[in-house]
């Protein structure tokens, strides 16, 4: 049932088979890493363990649906006129795919097992990562991502708490070895030691959860990246075994999503905003967070054409878009 869903991945694990994840996770909260994301801390109690989101959970079980790229993820790194988007949200919104997949597959497992369910995808408190290695999905890299074998870097992750005892599969062991390739490319120096993130510095938490300004000491190493980054993820040797034909076609990336120009992101109000963005996971970002990355992308690209746009978003109603214009026409002038 879950291939017919459209999940390339599945697993089952116990729901005490990840008893390190909360005492990490209060770690990774008191050390200031989460940055913004205040609602880690909020749901702390009820993240770190299944039980407290839903004490009568005993089983999990972990599904991953594919959204394998079939080109380089890094190919517009030279193409400062366009903007660079992750993979992942160049398509339709995983939130709304996925949760719809997990329901599919948890309405079966009632109605064959009477069993209680509930679904999970990103938005809730669910440490979706470490389940997926307990249920034998892939290990958590060193860039805390999950990697599996069969598809990369590149899975949606879904969860479905069942009352059932099932069987366990048997956790993935780490499969990294020495490898470092995804702490070497990340250009802000996001990770302090192998398997510890520090989302302040990440390049996806600055320009997706980050509402403020962005901290000047990373405004060059963003380049052209727009809404997330992918380096980490691209770099991973694991990934030529990544099948793109394994792919939810859900993913496959829309014409105005794969190169948008800047210019085009410079020029957007709110109504083009939500033209452009209807249906894709970067809608929840907002205009103002879109055209304040664009901005920044405008003034690493060394492109002059980009700045009687930039002047006129210097008179932005939103300062931050404002302040953001006038960094970037500052770096075209001195460039």
């Amino acid at each position: 049932m879950a291939r017919e869903a459209g999940f390339s991945a599945h697993g089952v694990a116990r729901a005490d088979a990840a008893p390190k994840t909360a005492a990490r996770l209060r770690q990774w909260l008191a050390s200031g890493a989460h940055g913004d994301m205040i609602w880690m801390e909020e749901t702390e109690a009820r993240r770190g363990t299944p039980a407290g989101l839903w004490p009568e959970v005993r089983s999990v079980i972990s599904l991953g649906m594919s959204y394998a790229p079939e080109g380089d993820p890094l190919a517009l790194a030279d193409r400062p006129e366009r903007g660079r988007i992750s993979v992942y949200a160049q398509g339709a919104d995983y939130h709304d795919v996925v949760k719809k997949a997990l329901k599919r597959v948890a309405r079966w497992l009632a109605e064959t097992a009477g069993a209680g369910v509930k679904v999970f995808v990103d938005t809730a408190p669910v440490m979706e990562k470490p389940l997926a290695e307990a249920a034998g999905i892939g290990w958590q890299g060193k860039h805390t991502n999950l990697v599996s074998r069969a598809d990369g870097s590149w899975l949606f992750l879904g969860a479905i708490y069942t009352t059932l005892e099932l069987e366990p599969d048997e956790p993935h062991r780490m499969r990294c070895g020495s490898c470092t390739a995804c702490l070497a490319a990340c250009p802000t120096d996001a990770f302090p030691a192998p398997f510890q993130l520090d989302a302040r510095r990440c390049i996806s938490y600055l320009t997706i959860e980050h509402k403020g300004p962005i901290p000047e000491e990373f405004r060059a190493a963003m380049g052209n990246r727009i809404y997330g980054c992918d380096d980490c993820l691209a770099v991973c040797p694991w990934n030529r075994f990544a099948d793109a034909a394994r792919a939810n076609r859900a993913f496959l990336p829309r014409a105005e999503l794969a190169a948008p120009s800047l210019a085009d992101l410079l020029a957007l109000d709110d109504a083009g905003f939500r033209k452009v963005f209807a249906g894709s996971p970067i809608k929840r970002i907002g205009r103002n967070r879109m055209v304040r990355n664009a901005a920044i992308a405008a003034g690493n690209s060394g492109l002059s054409e980009l700045v009687p746009v930039l002047e006129r978003l210097t008179g932005d109603e939103d300062e931050v878009v404002a302040e953001a214009a006038r960094w970037a026409l500052g770096r075209l002038s001195a460039g």
